[in-house]
């Protein structure tokens, strides 16, 4: 692939196809969106990226792209979220526990501005995701739709190598995906947690994140702060909500001891250019 390329486009640059590596992470979390409990966890963190013509996996996660030109790519995202365990929450005590669940669906970014230095770059992103509780039967556990707008920078106030991202929008859930996380049964009523019905899909509040990372030779670094208000959400009243605005958060390092000697052109995100 590498051979085939004569000259690039300005603001380009040459890239492994792949590049591989681990690492560790720390984080900080809500056991769930609207719980006043928080938890820390340190997790290891394998770090793949690939920049190839139907798989992509970046900084941005892993994901097939079915379709991709220079402002519009509709691809196929995949997230996860974390089990809790219901001993360990005073919201939820004596209630079962949530599973992990894996996060899957289609996903369209649209490109709406960008600085002809290509330093500065505005998406539409409109991810739809189905998620499947992580256990030996695994459930439907509904869907949420994430309308963002996301602002991404190549070096911030001029700390060269360093990326910015920041994100927001409104969150939607289903029915199903409220009730998992919101709905008290009348068996699981109890002192100051009364029985309550989840409503259905609607409204779910509203999600920022900011991101800042850096590419080294050998590493890489990179963390995020994630802020969540709950305000006006359809399960606002759920005796499970007991914090309506909080703050999330992360850092995390990672070797990278293996890339591909193939070389593709991308652009300063690091995104593929398509010749």
């Amino acid at each position: 692939m590498a051979a085939m390329l004569t000259t690039l486009p300005a603001a380009a640059r040459e890239a492994p196809l792949w590049e591989a590596g681990f690492g560790i992470a720390g984080l900080e979390f809500p056991d769930y969106r609207g719980s006043s409990h928080s938890r820390g966890w340190v997790l290891p963190t394998p770090y793949f990226v690939y920049r190839g013509d139907f798989i992509k996996s970046d900084r941005e996660g892993m994901r097939g792209s079915f379709f991709r030109n220079e402002n519009v790519d509709v691809n196929l995202s995949v997230g996860a979220s974390l089990p809790v365990a219901s001993d360990k929450n005073p919201e939820r005590e004596g209630m079962p526990d949530l599973k992990p669940s894996l996060e899957i669906g289609p996903a369209m970014d649209i490109t709406l501005w960008r600085a002809s230095d290509e330093r500065l770059k505005l998406d539409l992103r409109l991810p739809l995701r189905a998620a499947f509780t992580v256990e030996s039967s695994p459930r439907f556990a509904g869907t949420q739709f994430f309308p963002n707008l996301n602002l991404d920078v190549h070096e911030p106030f001029g700390f060269t190598g360093w990326k910015l991202g920041m994100l927001g929008g409104p969150v939607f859930n289903d029915g199903r995906y409220n009730e998992r996380f919101y709905e008290v049964k009348p068996e699981f009523a109890a002192p100051g947690r009364p029985a309550f019905a989840a409503p259905g899909g609607g409204f779910g509040g509203f999600e920022f994140i900011v991101a800042l990372s850096k590419r080294y030779p050998s590493f890489w670094v990179g963390g995020f702060a994630r802020y969540d208000t709950l305000k006006g959400a359809v399960f606002e009243a759920s005796p499970l909500v007991t914090s309506k605005h909080y703050v999330a958060g992360g850092i995390a390092i990672t070797w990278i001891f293996k890339e591909s000697t193939t070389r593709v052109p991308v652009n300063e995100f690091g995104e593929e250019i398509r010749k």
